[in-house]
């Protein structure tokens, strides 16, 4: 197993990652202009993607290269003023400065943040003192400050809100999170500094046994018999590299790293044709069900609210992924606006992936067999708790596969003995909550072009009679998505229903438009109740697809400021226009994950539990286009045989 060495981020496009040197000139600009306090922090730091069409237009030489821009955004940890700012890096101006209405949402939440709660928390006397009611020495907890949401709390209205739970953390290399603080909860304004409201509504004991998985005591002794496994390609990986630009096989890509929706696919063609012009996920929510008086606001938006890209792991050779592994530096911004840089914060190697195709013919003898294999390009990040892995997948016969794999330590809380209807028991005392986990994917297509349009296809019995006398008949059913109003759409597993993002204008040798087909699982959507302060701010989790015309603006599915934020922002607000989509520019944005209703398997570490979709060509080739894969030699396979 090796990894290729990287090379650094240097601009080659509009579209280019942030360098070093842009973040301290965003920076700079800033400052220089009046807009940078001793108290200012920088929420986020990203590129301030030119329009497409504008891109689009360099590309073919009828346009000026777009400006390269920055979107800063700030706050005064004094004041709690809110910015978002637009920076001109190629004129070295501030082309705007706005102030975030509190109403609308708030800025995400910054580290320090949570580092002011904890450290507040610690000397306040009525939080220490609802720990010693409980028998707790609060020198042996720990703050585990949380998101809001937006609820009719009068005395938070206009305020900077976190929540904080307490667990018992015994020495300094015990986890937590198996020792929850029950039926306690602070809520606090953190620039004022204050306690607005205690919940302090039952005392729980505190679970005792330990969760501390990294030991033998609690692990038992390694597991025997495992034989190692090793991944080698003797000439080397089959894909090339130049900057953030990919090429592997049939596919064309480039990648970058963005501090909020953290990995980005750009510019996919296969056959030297477009596919997808940009591929994120840019929104997810984790919301819990247990309604219990210092739970029920337990609702994590892990980008909008908590801004996951910092948090991306340096990745290990020979752990986190196998093989000839090329690895991708990510550099961001941290809270004082300077660079930092994240070593190895996306993997990409190829991986065998079973049979691609096969025949044995009977009539001419003829045995024929062609592996298949995929090109991975993956990231982990670590919000709390919970450990995220995103994969993207190319494969051969041009499909496209996201793959988000979920483990880490799941939320506790202490189990009531009378038993709950809204939690798992896992270990004495100690419950896992139910939640879910809802993803959401912005998938800015370009199949063959931009013209595009959307057809919901299923599957349709024919009813018996004339035509179909014996009732065998089926056939399948299309209708085409034609403008916003028509745009939220659900699954159904009981037709095979899926989507196909085709050309309007090209057709294939046999007529056909040229498509991709979104195959979504078929996987509950938003449980809570369609009233609730969560389905009305997280709207893109109660539908499956959301179709929408493109504008560069509408980059999340929750809105821009999703942090205490007030509902119908994000795709309801997009889709008020109800734009054309027949023909035009669009964009799909896909709702997936899953519905966790834990096990005492997933205690105290959680095996991976996956969630995803897959956009597969359909029409868009002529013919197959992997009959001409090789086959693979006979010294690349081995058995064992008596």
């Amino acid at each position: 197993m090796t990894a290729v060495d990287n090379t650094p981020t240097v601009v080659t496009s509009p579209l280019s990652s942030l360098t070093a040197d842009e973040f301290i000139s965003a920076r700079s600009i800033l400052t220089d202009a009046g807009h940078v306090a001793t108290t200012t922090r920088f929420v986020y730091v990203g590129l301030e993607e030119p329009d497409k069409a504008e891109v689009l237009a360099d590309e073919a030489g009828d346009g000026p290269t777009p400006d390269r821009r920055a979107r800063v955004m700030m706050l005064d940890m004094a004041s709690g003023a809110a910015t978002d700012a637009i920076v001109s890096l190629t004129d070295a101006t501030v082309l705007g400065v706005e102030n975030v209405d509190a109403e609308v949402g708030q800025l995400p939440i910054l580290d320090a943040e949570f580092e002011i709660v904890a450290e507040f928390l610690a000397g306040e006397p009525q939080w220490n003192d609802a720990l010693r009611k409980r028998g707790v020495d609060p020198t042996k907890t720990v703050a585990v400050p949380l998101s809001a949401g937006t609820y009719d709390n009068p005395n938070e209205a206009g305020r900077r809100i976190i929540r904080s739970f307490a667990f018992v953390q015994d020495h300094e290399k015990d986890l937590p999170w198996a020792h929850p603080v029950d039926g306690l909860c602070a809520y606090v304004d953190i620039i004022n500094r204050e306690i607005v409201d205690l919940v302090d509504y039952r005392i729980f004991d505190v679970p005792a046994e330990s969760g501390n998985f990294d030991t033998p005591e609690v692990a038992g002794p390694p597991m025997e018999g495992l034989k190692p496994i090793e991944i080698t390609q003797p000439e080397g990986p089959s894909f090339t590299v130049d900057g953030e630009h990919i090429e592997w096989t049939n596919w064309s890509l480039d990648i970058s790293y963005d501090q909020r929706e953290g990995l980005i696919l750009r510019k996919l063609t296969y056959q030297g044709r477009d596919v997808m012009y940009r591929a994120s996920i840019n929104e997810m929510v984790v919301p819990y069900g247990d309604p219990s008086p210092n739970r029920y606001w337990q609702n994590y938006f892990d980008t909008g609210e908590y801004v996951f890209g910092p948090y991306a792991n340096e990745l290990t050779l020979g752990c986190d992924c196998l093989g000839e592994i090329y690895y991708f530096d990510a550099t961001l911004a941290d809270e004082q606006g300077s660079p930092r840089t994240i070593s190895n914060a996306v993997c990409m190697h190829e991986e065998d992936y079973g049979t691609l195709w096969k025949h044995t013919d009977i009539f001419t003898g003829m045995s024929e067999v062609r592996r298949q294999r995929r090109l991975v390009i993956s990231f982990f990040t670590t919000v709390g708790n919970y450990d995220y892995g995103f994969y993207w997948y190319l494969y051969l016969d041009g499909t496209i596969e996201l793959e988000a794999k979920l483990t880490g330590i799941a939320f506790t809380a202490a189990y009531p003995e009378e038993g709950s209807d809204y939690q798992s028991l896992v270990a004495p005392g100690l419950g896992l909550p139910y939640h879910q986990h809802l993803f959401s994917a912005r998938l800015d297509m370009a199949v063959d072009g931009v013209r595009n349009a959307v057809e919901e296809v299923e599957a349709a019995r024919v009813p018996m009679g004339e035509g179909n006398p014996w009732g065998n008949a089926f056939t399948v059913a299309k209708t085409r998505i034609g403008s916003e109003a028509d745009g939220a759409r659900d699954a159904n597993a009981a037709t095979g229903r899926t989507w196909h993002i085709l050309n309007t204008e090209k057709t294939g040798r046999m007529g056909h438009h040229p498509a991709y087909a979104l195959h979504a699982e078929q996987t509950p959507t938003l449980l809570a109740d369609p009233a609730s302060s969560i389905a009305g701010r997280a709207a893109f989790t109660t539908k499956q697809l959301w179709v929408t015309r493109y504008d560069a603006k509408e980059r999340y599915a929750a809105g821009d400021f999703v942090n205490q934020s007030a509902m119908g922002g994000g795709l309801p607000a997009y889709q008020s226009a109800d734009r054309s989509l027949d023909g035009e520019d669009i964009v799909v944005w896909h709702t997936f994950g899953l519905t966790h209703f834990p096990r005492t398997e997933d205690w105290p570490i959680m095996p991976t539990d996956y969630a995803g979709f897959t956009l597969k060509p359909y029409n868009f080739s002529d013919a197959s286009p992997v009959m001409n894969v090789p086959p693979t030699t006979a010294k690349h396979c081995h058995g064992h045989g008596s």
